[in-house]
């Protein structure tokens, strides 16, 4: 299934319980995963047992397995703040947490470049290149 935003829906097993289905549901509508998960195991308890089981095992079957290049890509994408509490996404002190982080690594390395364009060696070694 591709949407108008370009997302596909995948199984996603490295954080699936069983195969990852309800995980990946979770990830193409931007759901925390626990809550897809209660919706299944919900509906499979109030009668919906043979129409949930059917469902499932035929998008284990369907369903391609999400590929490790997208899992990469997650992995340095923006700061997701979570605005209600179904999406997916972070806490906001979490966020700022994370973001905080991020700068003090940023601050660090900007530190560490001034002092090496500072030093003399570095302009000991520009003047010899120059030569």
């Amino acid at each position: 299934m591709v949407p108008s935003n370009g997302r596909t829906l995948y199984r996603n097993p490295k954080s699936g319980k069983v195969a990852g289905v309800c995980s990946g549901i979770a990830d193409y509508f931007n759901f925390e995963t626990w809550l897809v998960r209660v919706i299944a195991v919900s509906i499979f308890l109030l009668g919906g047992t043979g129409i949930v089981f059917v469902v499932y095992i035929a998008l284990w079957m369907i369903l391609d397995i999400k590929p490790q290049n997208l899992d990469n890509k997650e992995h340095h994408k923006d700061i997701e703040i979570k605005k209600k509490i179904w999406q997916a996404g972070e806490p906001a002190k979490q966020a700022l947490f994370d973001v905080n982080r991020q700068f003090n690594g940023l601050e660090l390395r900007l530190r560490r470049l001034e002092e090496h364009v500072t030093s003399d060696n570095f302009d000991l070694k520009r003047q010899i290149n120059s030569l």
